[in-house]
């Protein structure tokens, strides 16, 4: 209300000064008039739409008298307001009445230019527009004109002018031809025009509504019908063959000064032309791309291409910013030696000059005559804003009716003025000039239109490399804000980082699932070329090497690896060739602009693509692994690194086409498969494979349906009628072994270590509950163990041996295949080749460790050690892992009595095993048929770990062990039994095996309790079973 009052008052002022308004004479004058007239309608207007306006006025009035005992004083007067603004234009046009004569005048003035800026593209073209090669000779002149500020005035901004300002002094449009045909001339521009932000109104509809209620406008009406017929029949395809020819334009104009940035100074203003024109048509194509009309080329209003157009806006932008300097050098000389000379001589020849306009005049001459060159080599800031004002000021004073010096009768000081003004722009207010010029910020207002150019543009391969001009139009969103209204700062901020973010995740979806489609197609080729596929191959030469019967003509042959890449005709587009296509485009699109700042926050596009692919390649790795839970099947850890290993080696080309670090990128997805879980939480190979050998391998191997193979360092199946459902030698072998290890890395196989241990401590519970149960049996036997009459006697009470062998066995199972993959660890890090200074200084620790160091330290040894693949004599793991078991209510001594009597337990247990008929040694596999030789590395192990955490002499108990087991053993070969002594030599060689795996045992230790002849005999009478074939 106190708007209303503030306008009418000025606008009375203005009739009573009788006030001269011209466009291209007194420009911010002319502009500043016009943008008071019709932001006042527009929130007339927009107070219209309101519907509840009434009744949130009368709230409020019912709480300010509540709260302060009285009414709102401003209420009746808001209230009767609104009231006489229920039809909005009966009444603005009756209050505008008065002034109508000021208003024609001063939208007439737009005769000079809207016209000429509103040219068909046919002239456009014709002239050559925007073109620094029309004219080759005059590339170096300056680019000027009478009207330099109304080059960029925005065409949305003049229809608004014109339309609005006609339909409040509408008495002009029947009296005044020039009126009409300018009136209609914006008619046939488009269907909607803005009245702020995204409220637009339909100019056709609203005028014609508002005509029709009056006497003596049916032509006008009749005119209404006949421009929106004309709009809705060719503004579409007009529009769309500008913005055809301004994506040409402005790209030839930004690739020139790209390569002539100097060029920036004499034709500063084609750059503010070409982003004006740029700016109208994208905010026309918005505004009418949310309400489409009825007609027959609906695509007219679609634009797959606005991408292009965009791009090339911004980076028009970009040149200026980085450029300043040039332009500047080039202006202030400009101003200095050219603009002041002019002004000069305009005022020298004027025959009246008040004082008054005479000091404003003189003291412009002397700011421009002071500019030197020197103060841009220094960096000093320039600021012309008190010189515009005053010439803002000489504007008004020059502009009443009674003025002593009339600005209509010296055209050429407001032309030289309003040059200049531009000039000074040029040097301190360029990020003005680009809001005037290059504002595009509407779009933040239209987000659905907005997202849809970008969908269309990333449909279009010709238009991906210019998608990154989509979340770059984000950073002139805050351009929209308005410091008289902070509150919606936070809004549109959020929108605008929302709009950025969207467009930034879809560019890198894109560019990550070409990247992968590629090496996926990689992946298959390195596939074909590995050793499991070549039996086809060998089998083929063979049969021609031996002239055999070649496939028939209906059996389809398998092509060779390589054939893909033969090509008779280079047109032939393969959909390789596609993908890379693509994958440049996008490429390129990430190229342009390494960061950028959207509302105070630093945006760098890369990193959203690094997260894309970081996500989707881990993903990718464990989908590659073909993990099936139910049942229980899995890609061999060789197939999974050699697919890796591809799509490693395509990730790196990448780096070719954007600037990225990929290796950090693979060293951050791989480590994380050493874990047990992604940074998303998802599974990783390390769960996976750690859960298929405890589960599908080792489970089996506790059963003998797989058995462990010294002589191969492997598992094999057992030979059964039973269909197999995995080769346990394809996963276990030492290829299988150091490919698991090298993808597991040291972390992934701590993991599994951790779970193998766990395996194990369950086993050592169930044990120490046997020996509780017979710890009175075993007492007696521990001491009398050299008396066999009272041995015989005490075996019998004894309960639970093969329980004791049976778990003693797993143990040694999962421990000899955390042996294999120990070794393979060194094998595959190969870390004496790759850091000899690191690996040399660890080996001597270990080496050299001495015998009376504490567990401590010597554990810590042995921990960095086993995590460099190296072997040691204690297994750290399984000592952490014993050492956990221990409780608060046990006492080291009850430990160390419970680990002596396992020994004596599982010593005395031994000779259980020749009944089992499995027992057998097979001289090819280097073990027995049921995985008892494993019983040697769970005795070596175990009990140098359970009496390392006791702080016991390891030899001491093993030289026990060794006495008990080869004691009661030798009782076999007394025994006349056939049954009991029929693996008798099998069983021999245990004690053998213990020996020679033990870091802690000799074999002059073994001889002196057990005969050697026997181990002698043992070993021929095994070996003469072995049946000899030759291939």
């Amino acid at each position: 209300m106190e708007f209303r009052d503030h306008v009418y008052e000025l606008l009375n002022t203005i009739d009573a000064c009788q006030c001269f308004f011209n466009i291209t004479v007194n420009f911010d004058f002319t502009k500043s008039f016009l943008d008071l007239i019709v932001t006042y309608a527009s929130v007339i207007i927009m107070l219209s739409r309101i519907d509840d306006k009434k009744v949130l006025v009368g709230m409020y009035n019912c709480a300010h008298e509540m709260s302060n005992g009285n009414s709102e004083p401003s209420y009746p007067r808001l209230g009767q307001m609104f009231l006489e603004y229920e039809q909005p234009l009966k009444k603005l046009t009756e209050e505008f009445g008065p002034h109508t004569k000021v208003v024609t005048e001063a939208l007439l003035s737009l005769q000079m230019v809207y016209p000429r800026r509103n040219l068909p593209v046919e002239q456009w073209r014709s002239a050559q527009l925007l073109s620094l090669l029309s004219a080759p000779a005059a590339m170096l002149s300056p680019a000027c004109c009478d009207t330099m500020a109304c080059e960029y005035l925005s065409m949305d901004v003049m229809e608004r002018w014109i339309i609005l300002g006609f339909l409040l002094c509408h008495s002009s449009l029947n009296t005044n031809a020039a009126s009409q045909e300018l009136w209609k001339m914006a008619l046939r521009s488009g269907l909607y025009l803005t009245l702020i932000r995204d409220e637009v109104i339909n100019i056709h509809k609203f005028s014609e509504d508002y005509f029709d209620g009056l006497k003596g406008y049916s032509k006008r009406v009749a005119d209404i019908k006949e421009c929106r017929e004309h709009v809705v029949t060719n503004c579409g395809a007009i529009h769309r063959e500008k913005r055809h020819f301004l994506r040409n334009a402005v790209k030839e104009l930004y690739k020139i000064l790209e390569d002539e940035p100097g060029l920036l100074g004499p034709k500063a203003l084609f750059v503010f032309m070409a982003l004006s024109f740029s700016r109208d048509e994208i905010g026309w194509l918005v505004r009418h791309s949310e309400n489409v009309p009825k007609t027959k080329t609906p695509e007219d209003y679609v634009d797959s291409q606005i991408a292009e157009l965009l791009f090339y806006m911004q980076r028009l932008r970009t040149l200026l910013a980085k450029h300043n300097s040039v332009i500047q050098r080039y202006h202030v000389m400009y101003l200095a030696q050219f603009d002041s000379l002019v002004i000069n001589d305009t005022i020298q020849s004027m025959y009246v000059c008040p004082e008054e306009e005479s000091v404003l005049m003189s003291s412009f001459i002397s700011i421009l005559s002071a500019l030197s060159l020197k103060q841009v080599e220094n960096g000093e800031e320039f600021d012309f804003k008190a010189l515009r004002l005053d010439w803002l000021r000489l504007q008004a004073y020059t502009s009443v009716s009674k003025a002593a010096l009339a600005l209509k009768e010296y055209p050429d000081l407001a032309k030289i003025m309003n040059m200049t003004q531009f000039h000074t722009r040029l040097m301190d207010d360029i990020d003005g000039l680009l809001v005037e010029a290059a504002d595009i910020s509407i779009l933040c207002y239209y987000p659905r239109v907005f997202e849809k150019m970008f969908t269309q543009g990333s449909e279009d391969v010709a238009m991906q490399r210019y998608l990154m001009a989509f979340p770059m139009a984000c950073t002139h969103f805050n351009q929209s804000c308005h410091d008289m209204c902070p509150e919606e700062m936070e809004e549109i901020e959020k929108r605008s980082l929302k709009l950025c973010v969207t467009f930034l995740e879809e560019i890198a979806r894109q560019t990550c699932t070409v990247v992968l489609e590629i090496c996926a197609e990689q992946c298959n080729l390195n596939d074909q070329l590995l050793a499991k596929h070549c039996a086809d191959t060998i089998s083929r030469a063979r049969n021609k090497k031996q002239k055999k019967q070649m496939p028939k003509k209906g059996e389809v042959q398998k092509e060779k690896p390589g054939t893909e890449s033969q090509r008779k005709d280079r047109a032939i587009v393969t959909n390789m060739d596609r993908m890379h296509l693509t994958l440049s485009e996008l490429c390129t699109a990430f190229s342009h602009y390494p960061d950028f700042t959207v509302f105070n926050h630093i945006v760098v596009p890369a990193e959203f693509l690094l997260s894309q692919l970081e996500t989707r390649l881990t993903k990718t790795i464990v989908r590659m692994a073909n993990y099936n839970q139910t049942t229980h099947e899995i890609s061999r850890p060789s197939d999974l690194l050699a697919g890796i290993r591809a799509y490693t080696a395509s990730l790196h080309s990448l780096s070719c086409y954007i600037n990225i670090d990929m290796t950090r990128l693979v060293k951050c997805v791989l480590l994380q498969q050493t874990q047990p879980l992604d940074s998303q939480g998802g599974q990783t190979i390390t769960t996976l494979y750690t859960n298929w050998y405890l589960e599908g391998l080792l489970r089996q191997a506790s059963n003998a349906v797989i058995i462990h193979c010294p002589t191969m360092h492997c598992f094999m199946n057992q030979t059964i009628e039973n269909e197999r459902t995995f080769h346990a030698e394809e996963f276990s072998d030492i290829v299988e072994m150091q490919a698991l290890a090298e993808l597991l890395g040291p972390y992934g196989l701590k993991f599994l270590s951790e779970n193998l241990m766990w395996h194990i401590t369950s086993q050592v519970a169930e044990l120490k509950k046997l020996v509780i149960e017979n710890m009175d049996t075993l007492v007696q036997m521990r001491a009398k163990f050299d008396k066999p009459e009272t041995m015989a006697n005490l075996q019998k009470k004894l309960t639970g041996c093969e329980n004791v062998l049976k778990r003693m066995t797993i143990i040694g199972v999962i421990l000899s295949f955390r042996a294999m993959v120990q070794d393979s660890l060194g094998d595959a890090c190969d870390l004496t080749r790759h850091c000899p200074f690191l690996m040399g200084p660890i080996e001597c620790l270990r080496d050299f460790l001495p015998p009376d160091s504490d567990v401590k330290m010597t554990l810590s040894v042995y921990e960095l050690a086993s995590a460099s693949g190296l072997p040691c004599d204690i297994d750290p793991v399984l000592v952490s892992a014993i050492a956990s078991m221990r409780t608060d209510n046990s006492s080291s001594e009850e430990e160390y009595k419970l680990t002596c009597l396992l020994l004596v337990y599982i010593a005395v247990s031994l000779p259980v095993l020749s009944l089992d008929s499995n027992s057998f040694y097979s001289r090819e596999y280097g073990g027995h048929q049921n995985n008892i030789h494993c019983l040697t590395t769970a005795v070596n192990q175990l009990s140098a770990a359970m009496f390392t955490v006791q702080r016991k002499n390891i030899e001491q108990h093993l030289k026990e062990f060794l006495l008990v087991a080869s004691s009661t053993l030798l009782q076999l070969g007394q025994n006349s039994e056939r049954l009991e002594a029929k693996n008798r030599e099998s069983i021999y060689l245990l004690l053998h095996l213990i020996v020679e795996e033990s870091p802690f045992l000799s074999q002059d230790m073994l001889e002196s309790c057990f005969p050697y002849v026997l181990l002698r005999n043992s070993y021929r009478e095994v070996y003469k079973t072995f049946i000899h074939t030759l291939g």
